[in-house]
């Protein structure tokens, strides 16, 4: 259970760096418009162009504190700092469900919801 626990959190850290990609430097491709449910138009606004490589920003960090937390850190911190992280995935999961794409709870929620039940059951 424990290499299917690190699998999950591995797979929520390596979505939150696609995202990044995609946010920050994907956002005229045609995978990021079918993911964010987004037309051409409206991502090729400055706007858009602007916000968007910001969430990016913060999916990066993510990311990257997931990778750190598993294989940067031991013991008690490790375990605490993936649930931090995987934390903030799974409310950001609900939240974007509820304001911006139902999808979304399924897409980033549903591997950042078992890998923090899997945290939680297997620590």
């Amino acid at each position: 259970m424990l290499i299917v626990k690190d699998l999950f959190v591995l797979l929520v850290a390596i979505e939150a760096l696609f995202i990044m990609f995609l946010e920050m430097f994907g956002t005229q491709t045609e995978i990021a418009r079918k993911a964010f449910d987004l037309s051409r138009e409206y991502l090729t606004t400055k706007e858009a162009k602007s916000s968007m490589a910001n969430q990016g920003l913060y999916n990066g960090f993510i990311g990257v504190g997931l990778l750190y937390a598993r294989y940067g850190l031991n013991g008690g911190a490790s375990y605490h700092v993936q649930i931090l992280f995987v934390g903030f995935v799974v409310l950001a999961a609900i939240f974007g469900s509820l304001t911006a794409n139902k999808k979304i709870i399924l897409t980033q929620g549903s591997p950042a919801i078992l890998a923090l039940l899997l945290l939680l059951f297997v620590h």
